[in-house]
């Protein structure tokens, strides 16, 4: 399995709709830069977010089989404000389309962790596509900002041989999500 370099990423791109809206190179003048990087490309978050919050009264326990829609709070703008020891989730502003023998990894940028903001999301499997929804923690006592349409997290592609049943064959839960996508069974 190997990493893929930027001109992959922008071939993949451009003749097969890798990546939708696509940027060529790192936008970052005043921004939290996004864009292709030399073996990568930095998401950007939308303006679309779910703030978690404890505020309904009836959560004890948060359960991922069962989550309690009520305690993600739909919140739109171009800036969310995270409360303290909490989380959101967001989705990106790209569209992505894994091929059959590719597997991403995405990792948060330095400019939120350097804040205590972390930001997880899982592997993009073989024949994924969707908008990705991104969970992030705000692991400080102080309420933080993310930015809409700014960078958020780094992809990562790795190409190997194609598996035997990808993402897509199998049917998978989160396959062709368009807004955050809560937990499912």
């Amino acid at each position: 399995m190997s990493i893929k370099p930027d001109r992959w990423i922008r071939h993949m791109a451009q003749t097969h709709g890798m990546i939708e809206p696509f940027v060529e190179g790192q936008v970052r003048a005043g921004v939290v830069s996004y864009g292709l990087s030399s073996f990568g490309y930095d998401i950007r978050v939308a303006d679309e977010f779910r703030i978690f919050t404890p505020a309904t009264g009836q959560l004890s326990v948060i359960d991922p089989k069962a989550i309690d829609d009520r305690a993600m709070v739909p919140y739109r703008g171009e800036v969310c404000i995270i409360p303290p020891n909490s989380f959101a989730l967001a989705r990106t502003v790209e569209y992505f389309r894994i091929p059959r023998n590719v597997l991403t990894i995405c990792l948060g940028k330095s400019t939120y962790a350097r804040c205590g903001i972390i930001v997880n999301v899982t592997p993009f499997e073989p024949e994924w596509e969707g908008y990705v929804t991104i969970e992030i923690s705000n692991t400080t006592p102080l309420p933080a900002k993310i930015y809409a349409n700014e960078g958020i997290a780094q992809v990562i592609f790795f190409e190997g041989e194609a598996p035997e049943t990808s993402y897509a064959d199998r049917k998978g839960k989160y396959q062709g999500q368009h807004g955050i996508t809560l937990p499912r069974l």
